[in-house]
């Protein structure tokens, strides 16, 4: 590994960081994004039991918002439940727009990292061809930094395709797991909001 890393000189650093980087948030994400933690399914059935039974606390509203996103949410809404319903929906969007941007955090990252690894190879090869035609001189070419210049320009290409395929098919998959978590948890919040005004039979 090392020797590939040593023939693809200088500029591979600058790849190995952004792979470093883009793994590491892949892995977040990974442990972040998980339908179960963010939007768990019983959720909305547990809290219309609650509120049933006991009503609206401030020790059942702490205990909702540190649960998970859709609960903070949920949590939100029911601090307004005295309130007409359009208040109580319009405390659940701002909510709802806190954990969005929770959800979305870190994809910019790993976009960019994506859509720039490519441009780091291609910097790696443009570098390579640099060392290439610097070897040319008066007495002909130095086939040892002839080799190195090759090996430069092709890892690079390479290890910025290797960087940024992972990278882009991770971000597509964190994009509409985000956007179908957004759906899913708005629809849950509707639901809450019917519920306790009369509008819906849980």
């Amino acid at each position: 590994m090392f020797a590939i890393v040593e023939a693809a000189g200088w500029p591979i650093y600058f790849l190995i960081l952004a792979s470093a980087i883009a793994l590491g948030l892949i892995i977040e994400r990974t442990m972040f994004l998980r339908s179960k933690k963010i939007a768990p399914p019983t959720l909305l059935d547990e809290v219309v039991k609650e509120l049933k039974q006991r009503g609206v606390s401030d020790g059942m509203l702490a205990k909702l918002a540190s649960a998970s996103p859709l609960g903070s949410i949920f949590a939100s809404g029911l601090r307004n439940i005295k309130s007409p319903p359009e208040m109580m929906k319009e405390s659940i969007e701002e909510a709802g727009r806190s954990v969005a941007r929770d959800l979305d955090r870190y994809l910019t990252t790993l976009g960019t990292i994506a859509s720039i690894s490519p441009l780091l190879g291609l910097f790696g090869t443009v570098v390579g061809m640099i060392e290439i035609f610097g070897s040319q001189n008066a007495a002909g070419n130095s086939p040892a930094i002839l080799a190195h210049g090759i090996s430069v320009a092709l890892y690079n290409t390479a290890f910025g395709l290797i960087v940024a395929v992972p990278s882009m098919i991770a971000y597509r998959h964190f994009r509409a797991q985000v956007d179908s978590l957004t759906i899913e948890m708005e629809q849950q919040a509707i639901k809450l909001v019917e519920v306790v005004h009369g509008q819906r039979k849980d």
